[in-house]
């Protein structure tokens, strides 16, 4: 008498097919139609904050429109006026002027003050440091310009009342020329060298300590490992540094604005400002979105050109 081993069928249940839902699994199009929900309100906001705006903005420029009458294009003709205004061109100088020497101020700040601060000191005081140098940076441009105009004052500003102990004149700071430009560059880059501190934080922090034990056992001084190891290896963010400083530089309007209003004269007027003024004060939006649009195709051009730079001059290991 054989006996035979009894078999167990697979029951229908266990059985699933390739690509089918497993049982309980949520079906795929409710996933979609979450993700879609949750969605939803940043690309609505995209749409109507930003994408909407820029595609009025480039349409606009063609045309001359004051709020009051109705828009009347014009083609390129607010362009060769933004080409050929004075006070333009000026605007567009200060701001290629200000930007070379407070990025450049900026960044030499910013890795001077990182370079010591990740130096050997006690934890405590390291974050201390972090804190206090990232602080001007969360504060109100406004406000803080506001509170610079009163102690650079030439007749009872704090500045001119310590100079005047040293046995100094009074400056005129915020009427001269230099002088105001001088105190919109400091007041600037005391404000805003502190995200950029911090970011260099980053870059050293991520620096192998070994690599400087082995240089050092090859005799490197100081200043020969920051020239040759820590510069080189940082370079990523300082590539990343330098374009987000150059692009809020080429922005720059609070500062001047609330500090000397663009004078004296147009000596520290913006392109920023004078697209302010053109919407605002003068009601020439299709002449202000044309000045917007060189601006915006300047920071293109001038962030591609760092970023082909990059290529030779940065060092990813």
């Amino acid at each position: 008498m054989s006996t035979t081993a009894p078999t167990t069928a697979p029951t229908t249940s266990a059985i699933t097919a390739p690509g089918a839902a497993r049982p309980g699994a949520p079906k795929r199009g409710g996933g979609r139609a979450l993700i879609a929900v949750f969605l939803a309100p940043t690309v609505i906001g995209l749409g109507l904050f930003s994408f909407l705006p820029i595609i009025a903005s480039v349409v606009l420029a063609f045309f001359r429109w004051d709020i009051i009458t109705p828009p009347e294009f014009v083609g390129v003709d607010n362009f060769v006026r933004a080409a050929t205004n004075p006070t333009i061109r000026v605007s567009f100088l200060n701001t290629i002027g200000f930007v070379i020497v407070a990025v450049a101020l900026q960044l030499a700040v910013a890795l001077l003050l990182a370079v010591l601060v990740q130096s050997k000191m006690p934890r405590w005081l390291r974050g201390f440091f972090r804190s206090t140098l990232f602080f001007p940076l969360i504060l109100s441009a406004a406000s803080v310009s506001l509170v610079m105009a009163y102690l650079f004052n030439q007749e009872f500003g704090l500045v001119n009342q310590f100079l005047g102990l040293l046995g100094i004149d009074k400056v005129g700071w915020l009427t001269t020329g230099l002088g105001a430009k001088v105190v919109v560059l400091l007041v600037y880059v005391w404000q805003n060298f502190g995200f950029t501190f911090l970011l260099f934080l980053g870059g050293l922090a991520a620096v192998p300590q070994e690599v400087y034990e082995a240089s050092s056992i090859d005799g490197a001084t100081g200043w020969a490992q920051f020239r040759q190891i820590t510069l080189p290896l940082i370079s990523p963010t300082m590539l990343v540094a330098t374009v987000m400083a150059i692009i809020n530089a080429l922005q720059i309007f609070d500062q001047p604005y609330v500090l000397t209003r663009g004078g004296p004269g147009d000596d520290t007027r913006t392109a920023v400002m004078v697209i302010y003024e053109s919407a605002f004060r003068q009601l020439d939006f299709g002449g202000a979105s044309a000045i917007g649009i060189v601006l915006t195709l300047l920071i293109m051009l001038v962030t591609g050109i760092q970023f082909q730079l990059s290529k030779r001059f940065v060092f990813y290991g």
